[in-house]
């Protein structure tokens, strides 16, 4: 756990359930001004960043209510700009705007990368900001899958204030169609050897009959 991501979620609230439950102690070493700050993008997290194809995203909408969302794309859709900045296309949806909307309010954001097979999560809080599509063609490139058909209404920029890794004793272990078949793979590999290896001994067996 970072000091950045204890700094902003341990609110006075937080901390008194946490002396309530008894776990305060345990959690106080990470407000400690020497702790790990734990608010920039390294080489471990840019990767698991730019492997995934979905994100749970949550804003706040103006009267205080909380909106999360899925986001999904190819691979690798949402950038690391720097160490301290991330960023995606927005592509159109369903066209009621309640994310664009909420951080129009609001820029605060928060987002959940999950990795379902090896139950691996990271967590960002960042504060986002709208550009839109024509605002910027250089940003607009740099976000954009050229393979991806479909066209962005505007890019989400996130200026990252905590990163965090989270437990993953309650994450289930789930695979994708993709994931799936690279599992599957060796297994169908070895089946289509077999039946051409027994294919080939009925031949040879029916023309021992024969002979």
């Amino acid at each position: 756990m970072s000091r950045a991501f204890a700094e902003i979620s341990f609110t006075p609230s937080v901390l008194a359930m946490q002396e309530q439950q008894g776990s305060a102690a345990g959690y106080a070493r990470f407000l400690d001004p020497e702790a790990e700050r734990g608010d920039r993008i390294g080489p471990m997290e840019a990767e698991f960043i730019s492997l995934r194809d979905g994100f749970y995203q949550a804003t706040v909408s103006g009267s205080g209510w909380p909106y999360v969302q899925f986001r999904g794309g190819p691979v690798g859709f949402l950038k690391v700009l720097d160490d301290r900045t991330i960023g995606y296309a927005d592509f159109r949806g369903n066209r009621q705007y309640l994310s664009a909307g909420n951080l129009t309010d609001n820029d605060r954001v928060s987002l959940i990368l999950m990795d379902y097979p090896n139950r691996r999560r990271l967590k960002i809080w960042g504060r986002a900001r709208l550009v839109g599509s024509k605002d910027d063609a250089s940003l607009m490139t740099q976000l954009q899958d050229p393979m991806y058909r479909a066209l962005p209404e505007r890019a989400v920029v996130i200026a990252v204030e905590a990163l965090d890794w989270n437990c993953p004793q309650h994450i289930p272990q789930r695979l994708t169609l993709e994931e799936l078949e690279t599992q599957l793979k060796p297994v169908r590999d070895e089946n289509a050897r077999l039946r051409a290896e027994n294919e080939k001994l009925r031949i040879e067996l029916e023309r021992n009959i024969r002979s």
